[in-house]
């Protein structure tokens, strides 16, 4: 009973700090790790570097034009990409089954991370770099597919 209890307290904080999180992106700019954990220590959250990554990651917090932000909860994954659309510059082809798509230095990931969400169907997976983008399908009719709403999508 009593790691119990534990448990959902360590859940609920869990949950409270990450609302924090939330609300503190959609309120500024926030352009580093560094300054959600002094702003969520400042709030009386004790965090780490490492559990504001987790955090991060696990909501879905984009990085874009050197800043995070925060998932719209009423947003589609279409509306991610248009808020992307600016920093990716090319889609190419590599071969039958691998895409590469070029962006703007430091948003690849988050454009990875978008592509990722949208679960399509016709992607094995992806690596992210810093400015490229490794999108691997199983067959060259689904890297046309893939390719071609890559394109529709970013308009490139």
């Amino acid at each position: 009973m009593h790691n119990a209890r534990n448990f959902m307290q360590t859940d609920l904080q869990q949950t409270d700090r990450r609302n924090t999180i939330l609300r503190l992106l959609r309120g500024s700019a926030v352009r580093k790790q560094g300054e959600i954990v002094d702003l969520l220590k400042a709030q009386g959250f004790p965090v780490t570097q490492s559990s504001v990554s987790r955090d991060l990651r696990d909501l879905g917090v984009l990085k874009a034009g050197g800043r995070y932000l925060a998932p719209d909860s009423t947003q589609r994954s279409l509306d991610d990409f248009g808020a992307l659309r600016q920093f990716v510059r090319e889609v190419a082809t590599a071969g039958s089954s691998l895409t590469v798509l070029r962006t703007t230095v430091g948003a690849a990931q988050s454009v990875a991370i978008a592509i990722d969400k949208a679960e399509w169907p016709e992607i094995v997976g992806t690596i992210s770099g810093d400015d490229t983008i490794f999108i691997a399908t199983d067959s060259a009719a689904a890297q046309t597919a893939v390719v071609a709403r890559l394109r529709d999508l970013f308009r490139v």
